[in-house]
């Protein structure tokens, strides 16, 4: 990401972040809030209902004692109630009695239950239903809903059961007030909030409490369908929250209104603020990437007196340093070099004049002791004289090339370890063997490479050795390399010395490090590099105090 990218980022992030938290803080305080003032009116207008209730039962109660009194004082009644005359007005009493009270309802029943006058349905006459008054004056507070017939429909009545005794039987009287949309709508007088009526036969209906607040008081009801019971109906009165998700839209409305106007300011500051920084940066940056070891003239000039200023003076004085650093670096590599390469000629010359200094040691050996066999002693060792006399004219012509292309030419191993411990075989130094297996493939290689790496690995063995009578064992044989290939041939050069450590083995490869007092440290690291060009492989078993076997696996040619 980049650094006007950031900037931006940033910016617009510490500008929205607060008008963010301020915009939900607002909707959650006004949203509980408001809520909680619905929740009051709601709660207040179930209360008023509950009132009016009692106020409407107390005035039933009034009606049905007031009409108590009238029936007493009615002698028609009574002898039509009595003793069966005048039956009509016996059917038209309750109808009438209706009228005058304000009644919806009004039946009256004898002492067995039998209706004798209805004045809401005239048919109920005769009827038997003493569980109508049981049940009311079973509810609390001898007030409930009735749900009873019409002539044209069902009716809903908030009714009371009283009870009077005329000549020695006593008469029932259930009346009540009608509990239909008017009734309802006289109990909220508010229009933001809505009353309904909620019975037990009806379906029941969920109640959506995010969009709206609800309380219910509750009201027995009774039912005098199959099993007539005392049921309880629900007075619901409910507040709609759309004040609320309408306020919540204009706040929200305004405050996109404001995120996309503080939004287009920051935008506008940010990519001012922003390319007023990043310009000078990424000028920095594409000079110092021009800035490598052939070219550290890049200049870093500013009269800036900020931080990007003192950047560009930094930047400066170091290229220069640079500058004088690489100069060094320079001189200091050509040294190393040539002391490099001298170390590596000192090296090589001293492989190829061991094997000459031996013979001639031999042949003063033999010229002090038994002068008549020096001639066959010469003899005897002039192939090794000539052999490193070549080895020595091949190095000068390589070096004199300073790095040669090795030759690719098939190569007897075994004839080179054999001609090898010939040359180096010094008794002084400790016992050399050679277990060499048979058939081996050649290995395409260059001979003097092939000689380089022998000579080296059983010299440093025989070097390794902690008295003349230690052994160097030099094998051969033939297994399967890193992928499988069986025609791998692999050289083993094993001695009894003191071995190494996991530090010493660490660094053995490594150039100009030794642990011997006349050593240059090249032996190995040559070593490797020889194998490396031949396309094989070098590793190295050792222990403190068990000796070193070194390891070295050259590609075979395919029979």
């Amino acid at each position: 990401m980049s650094f006007r990218a950031r900037i931006l980022i940033g910016l617009g992030l510490i500008v929205l972040l607060p008008l963010a938290v301020f915009e939900l803080r607002v909707r959650a305080d006004m949203a509980g809030r408001l809520t909680a003032e619905y929740q009051r009116r709601v709660a207040s207008l179930v209360a008023v209902i509950r009132a009016d209730l009692s106020r409407d039962s107390a005035g039933t109660a009034a009606r049905l004692d007031a009409l108590k009194d009238a029936i007493a004082a009615d002698n028609r009644f009574r002898l039509a109630a009595l003793q069966g005359a005048d039956r009509a007005y016996l059917l038209d009493y309750a109808g009438n009695a209706m009228r005058v009270t304000g009644l919806a309802m009004l039946q009256v029943q004898d002492d067995q239950g039998r209706i004798i006058s209805s004045g809401h349905f005239r048919n109920e006459y005769d009827r038997v239903e003493p569980e109508l008054p049981r049940l009311l004056a079973a509810a609390p507070g001898g007030m409930a809903l009735v749900e009873t017939r019409t002539a044209e429909a069902s009716l809903l009545a908030l009714a009371r059961a009283d009870s009077l005794r005329l000549g020695g039987r006593r008469l029932t009287l259930v009346g009540g007030v009608a509990v239909d949309s008017g009734f309802l709508a006289r109990l909220a007088p508010d229009s933001d909030l809505a009353v309904s009526l909620a019975l037990p036969t009806d379906t029941p209906t969920r109640v959506d409490s995010a969009a709206q607040v609800v309380s219910a008081l509750a009201v027995p009801f009774v039912d005098l369908r199959d099993a007539p019971s005392l049921g309880e109906a629900r007075i619901v009165v409910t507040h709609s929250l759309a004040p609320l998700a309408a306020l919540r839209r204009r706040v929200d409305a305004a405050f996109a209104a404001a995120v996309l106007l503080t939004g287009a300011i920051a935008l506008l500051l940010a990519s001012w603020l922003s390319n007023w920084i990043s310009r000078p940066l990424r000028e920095l940056a594409r000079r110092t990437a021009e800035i490598d070891m052939e070219r550290l003239d890049v200049a870093f000039e500013s009269d800036r007196a900020d931080e990007i200023g003192a950047l560009s003076r930094l930047l400066g004085a170091m290229t220069q340093r640079l500058r004088a650093g690489a100069a060094r670096l320079r001189e200091a590599e050509r040294r190393i070099a040539v002391g490099d390469l001298a170390r590596q000629v000192n090296h090589d010359i001293k492989n190829g004049l061991i094997p000459i200094r031996n013979v001639f040691r031999h042949l003063l050996e033999a010229a002090r002791g038994e002068p008549d066999r020096l001639a066959a002693a010469l003899r005897d060792r002039q192939g090794t004289i000539e052999s490193g006399i070549s080895y020595l004219e091949n190095l000068a012509t390589n070096y004199a090339r300073l790095y040669p292309q090795p030759a690719r030419e098939p190569c007897d191993v075994n004839a080179a370890v054999r001609e090898t411990i010939r040359r180096v075989s010094d008794a002084s130094r400790g016992e050399l063997k050679s277990v060499l297996a048979d058939a081996l493939p050649a290995v395409r290689t260059d001979p003097l490479v092939l000689r380089r790496i022998l000579e080296n690995l059983i010299g440093n063995a025989l070097d390794s050795l902690a008295s003349p009578g230690g052994t160097v064992i030099v094998g051969t044989t033939r297994g399967a390399g890193g992928d499988g290939d069986s025609s791998v041939v692999r050289i083993t050069v094993a001695d009894t010395g003191r071995g190494m450590s996991r530090e010493e083995l660490n660094r053995a490869f490594d150039d100009f490090y030794t642990t011997k007092p006349d050593g240059t440290g090249l032996g190995l690291s040559i070593v490797r590099r020889l194998v490396l060009d031949a396309n094989g492989a070098l590793r190295v078993e050792t222990a403190p105090g068990a000796g070193s076997t070194f390891i070295v696996e050259l590609p075979g040619e395919a029979e």
